[in-house]
């Protein structure tokens, strides 16, 4: 029996086999769980629809846009129709304008910082509201995505740093609000890995080989890193663990220099 046997998971943020959220629905499934994914707009809910086609159970999928209102408590209520509760949610959604994300911090664009903020740190926020009716007297988590660059200067990542420094404090102040109600919020500050999202960060090749040659492990980490740790962090294994940032990094945050 898997560590997930039984359990209710939503993921948000799947777009193609390369996206991290990928990696962690792989690991659940492996681990026994039954899940759910959103997409976006239809453009990307073909996408996911053909990734998920050779999953063993066919999933749940619902679109969630988190920048329109009442898309969040939709997928929900469309999502409730279906399952009676909810064991967890895989947040994994971030965006930034491209532009944003080189250049001088000093120019960031009141437009690209507040919606770096709204999808990358608030979406946190209203998805475990959206979810709780569902998830309270389950021991249920949640599990985001966060990266370095929330606690460190990186170079070219810029407002989304910011951003995911704003994921970081929500994860502890969210563990704290719900955890009267039985449900766990963690992060995972996972190490650079090639996605398509990551590719727009600006030399993010130099990154990767930056990593790989100074981190103790001296290899960048992959998908299925994140989706193991990931998949320990929602199961019953992580009971005792809330409002931590875990990292999943090859040991390159314990560096000094």
């Amino acid at each position: 029996m898997g560590l997930m046997e039984g359990k209710n998971v939503a993921i948000f943020g799947v777009a193609n086999k390369r996206s991290i959220a990928w990696g962690i629905a792989q690991a659940l499934q492996r681990e026994g769980a039954k899940l759910a994914f959103s997409y976006q707009n239809e453009r990307m809910g073909d996408a996911v629809k053909k990734l998920v086609a050779d999953l063993p159970e066919e999933p749940f999928l619902a679109p969630c846009d988190v920048t329109v209102e009442g898309d969040i408590e939709k997928f929900f209520a469309a999502l409730g129709e279906h399952w009676d509760g909810l064991d967890g949610i895989v947040h994994s959604i971030a965006f930034a304008k491209r532009d944003e994300l080189g250049g001088n911090f000093r120019d960031t664009s009141w437009d690209g910082y507040a919606l770096a903020q709204q999808v990358s740190s608030w979406s946190l926020i209203g998805l475990v509201k959206g979810g709780m009716p569902m998830m309270e007297g389950r021991n249920a988590s949640v599990v985001c995505l966060s990266y370095y660059g929330a606690e460190k200067v990186v170079t070219n990542y810029n407002v989304m740093g910011v951003a995911k420094a704003a994921l970081e404090s929500s994860t502890r102040y969210l563990a704290n609000d719900v955890g009267p109600s039985g449900v766990r919020v963690n992060a995972i500050s996972a190490g650079p890995i090639k996605t398509v999202s990551a590719m727009g960060v600006g030399d993010f090749g130099t990154l990767l080989d930056s990593m790989a040659q100074k981190a103790p492990l001296r290899r960048n980490v992959d998908q299925m890193d994140v989706g193991n740790t990931a998949a320990f962090l929602l199961s019953p294994l992580a009971n005792g663990i809330t409002g931590q940032t875990i990292y999943v990094d090859a040991g390159y945050s314990i560096l000094g220099v």
